[in-house]
């Protein structure tokens, strides 16, 4: 008995001590950049690619599946790679810029993108933020690369062969290539982009290489030279040879700038004399440093893969596009004048997106990094004439709402100083009073909604409600932003009355938001399940709730708390039907609301993502706590089918993020955040200011999913939001949970979250 009692003492302690092992993973381990890679056109779980690279850092490398110029660059069920790529790219949908390749083949020289690509296999290959490997099968090659912000080092180990080669892809649509084998480099630039750049731009691109070459070529098009050293044309590159000895390692250092050679050739520098894992590491430390503002403790190894694998593309987007000159100043490439000039700017995102909880998690967490970013806005301004709403990396004509007003407000009435806030309040006012040089910049319709207080649903202007509701509550951001700035009372005035439009598309007779026409009427038998139409990428019941300001003027409108709640509990309950006439096919949005089996709501889009919080400001909290329990268990996987819908740059995985954490920004511009319910039993959140706050819930789990009491420190808290400068200040929200709801708590008016109604 005592023989057996130690071993099972053993056994106890080698569990607890593998236990222990997961616990104290770092950060970054649990990332999984593969999350959400096995997306097609016409079903997104996800739309990613696996970015090797740092925190916002200007380049991006990804190995490439897809054909060049496909935005589709990675995709899971892909069986070859045609060579590993600096990307741009913050969605298939808006596709690349600044982007080139590289590629090791071995024996018989293939060139051309097809014939070069390699079988390769999932097992064979390793996934990190930080580091990235894969074995090449065709060419018995093994291809590592880790980054800097702006510079990538590669390791490729070649096995024994004659003619082992390196390809360098500057891609068509205009490209130079230079070899200079008496530096071991190559220099050249690539122009290929999707839009949204100046008639000049190029991306200049450098790399250095530890091996002497011993052969070189170059090729435009599908013609290749041997021993020319330089190429301009419609489609170039260069192929550099050498004999390599079984498992030599060459090293390629590499490095681009969007302003000229000389500054790749600075870029370039960030990688030092580091070695190839000297240079891991760093990037790893600097990942764990970033992921590491939120510590979860948790027995859920998947769930923490799935929480840090978001996190990770959190803080992916917008990238950074400027750079660091001789002189130690920072400078950028205007993608808007074409001009390299100082100061700050960054570019790849939509704010339709990721107004809604992105940038209220860069506001908690990152304040610093989003100081940049408004500073970069200004630029913008300055140098565009507006506010980019879809930057990629210039002005793109995608999406609607004049959103840029939500994020610079957010961020200034969550405490950023330290710029021009004065210059962006102009830009603001300017935004949404002027239609921009494009449909998707300004105010599209501003005209009709200035006049009448909505855009008519009858005078060929596309999405009009949608453009209507975004319209109201931007108006509401800038009416925060004013009586912040101490503006005149006119102006704030106006904004005050202007936010109210949304209560002109309510249609009392469906019970939901509708398009109206110019003359006051609404139009006959409107189809609430119509996508698109008065509508963007979605229908009436996922846009009536589009009112982040003022939920109590929604519920009044709806016709009090019951009826509010009823109908809210009608979007789970009603069958996913839907209407694709306004598109003439299914698009990917409807597939993945229909697939879901949670009837209308339809997470994979932004415009609904904030619902699930709204029985907080009627009532009936613990439903918000059940359905976000849900979300998160039935929609989020660390697999590469792991989301629902289309990413975006952060918002899909900034949802989560919050409500693993218990609570949510549903309406930025505000100083709250609306309670939901933690996922896991610890997380300490870090704020730059050096504060901690723990949110405790020992008692979670799947079943025990309810708030029964919440404590704040040693004080009975009842509300159901928290304020954002409370939190900063640090302390303890401790959660008691159990698997019933407490159908008492936040049951009052004195516990709802803010809305404009009810703050007079």
């Amino acid at each position: 008995m005592k023989i057996k009692s130690l071993i099972f003492l053993g056994i106890v302690q080698s569990c607890l001590f593998l236990n222990a092992q997961v616990k104290s993973l770092d950060p970054v381990e649990y990332v999984n950049p593969l999350m959400g890679t096995q997306s097609l056109h016409n079903l997104s779980n996800g739309n990613t690619y696996p970015a090797i690279c740092r925190p916002w850092g200007m380049n991006f490398w990804t190995p490439q599946t897809g054909k060049m110029g496909d935005g589709w660059a990675y995709t899971y069920t892909a069986e070859k790679i045609r060579g590993f790529k600096q990307t741009h790219q913050p969605s298939p949908w808006m596709n690349d810029y600044g982007q080139f390749s590289i590629m090791p083949v071995t024996g018989k020289l293939a060139f051309a993108e097809d014939e070069r690509a390699s079988w390769f296999s999932h097992k064979a290959e390793v996934s990190k933020p930080y580091y990235y490997s894969v074995y090449l099968a065709d060419y018995d090659v093994k291809t590592e690369i880790t980054t800097t912000e702006r510079a990538a080092h590669f390791q490729i180990t070649f096995p024994e062969n004659e003619k082992s080669s390196i390809v360098i892809d500057a891609f068509d649509k205009g490209s130079y290539i230079k070899i200079i084998p008496s530096e071991n480099k190559i220099i050249g630039y690539t122009t290929r982009n999707s839009g949204g750049v100046p008639e000049n731009f190029k991306n200049y691109f450098v790399l250095v290489f530890d091996k002497p070459f011993s052969t070189n070529a170059t090729w435009i098009d599908k013609i290749l030279t041997k021993d020319k050293l330089e190429a301009a044309g419609l489609h170039t590159g260069a192929v550099i040879g050498f004999k390599t000895k079984k498992g030599e390692k060459v090293n390629v250092k590499t490095a681009s700038s969007f302003i000229s050679p000389e500054q790749a050739e600075l870029n370039l520098k960030e990688l030092g004399t580091a070695s190839f894992e000297e240079n891991v590491e760093q990037s790893k430390n600097e990942w764990n440093k970033v992921l590491g503002k939120i510590k979860v403790e948790d027995t859920n190894e998947e769930q923490l893969k799935t929480f840090y694998s978001c996190l990770y593309r959190t803080v992916c987007f917008p990238q950074k596009q400027y750079e660091i000159d001789k002189d130690g100043k920072i400078v950028h490439y205007s993608p808007y004048n074409g001009k390299v000039l100082p100061g700050y700017m960054y570019a790849g995102t939509g704010f339709w997106d990721t107004f809604r909880a992105l940038y209220p998690l860069l506001n908690l967490f990152y304040p610093s990094i989003n100081t940049e970013m408004q500073e970069g806005l200004i630029n913008d301004y300055k140098e565009g004439g507006f506010l980019p709403e879809w930057s990629s990396p210039g002005f793109r004509n995608v999406m609607v709402g004049n959103n840029s007003a939500s994020v610079v407000s957010d961020a200034y009435m969550k405490g950023l100083r330290g710029y021009d806030i004065n210059k962006l309040y102009e830009a603001l006012q300017h935004g949404a009073n002027n239609e921009g040089p494009m449909d998707a910049v300004g105010r599209k319709g501003v005209q009709y909604y200035n006049t009448l207080g909505y855009v008519p649903y009858d005078v060929n202007i596309n999405e009009n409600a949608a453009r209507t509701l975004e319209y109201a509550y931007d108006d509401f951001a800038i009416w925060k932003l004013a009586k912040a700035l101490d503006r005149p009372k006119k102006e704030i005035s106006l904004l005050e009355k202007r936010m109210m439009n949304y209560k002109k598309l309510y249609n009392s007779s469906i019970g939901l938001m509708s398009g109206r026409n110019k003359d006051g009427s609404f139009p006959p038998n409107f189809n609430p399940f119509k996508w698109g139409d008065a509508f963007t990428e979605g229908n009436s019941w996922h846009y009536s709730w589009s009112v982040f300001h003022d939920i109590q003027g929604l519920i009044d409108l709806m016709g009090g708390e019951k009826k509010f709640t009823s109908k809210l509990d009608a979007v789970f309950s009603t069958p996913p039907v839907f209407d694709d006439s306004y598109y003439g096919a299914v698009i990917h949005e409807i597939r993945e609301m229909q697939i879901m089996n949670m009837g209308q709501y339809a997470h994979g889009n932004q415009p609904i993502q904030h619902m699930i919080y709204l029985y907080n400001y009627a009532g009936e909290p613990w439903k918000t706590q059940y359905w976000s329990r849900e979300v998160m268990n039935r929609l989020y996987k660390p697999t590469p089918d792991g989301y629902c819908g289309d990413e975006d740059n952060g918002q899909t995985s900034a949802w989560y993020i919050f409500s693993a954490m218990g609570f949510y920004p549903v309406c930025p511009g505000t100083e709250e955040y609306v309670l939901g319910a933690p996922l896991f039993k610890k997380v300490t959140l870090q704020f730059e200011n050096g504060k901690q706050l723990t949110i405790n819930a020992p008692n979670t789990s799947d079943t025990s999913r309810y708030v029964n009491e919440l404590k704040w420190d040693d004080s009975v808290y009842n509300k159901n939001y928290i304020n954002h400068f409370d939190v900063f200040k640090g302390g303890e929200l401790n959660f008691d949970m159990t698997s019933s709801p407490n159908l008492q708590r936040g049951t009052t008016s004195e516990s709802y979250p803010y809305s404009y109604s009810t703050s007079k």
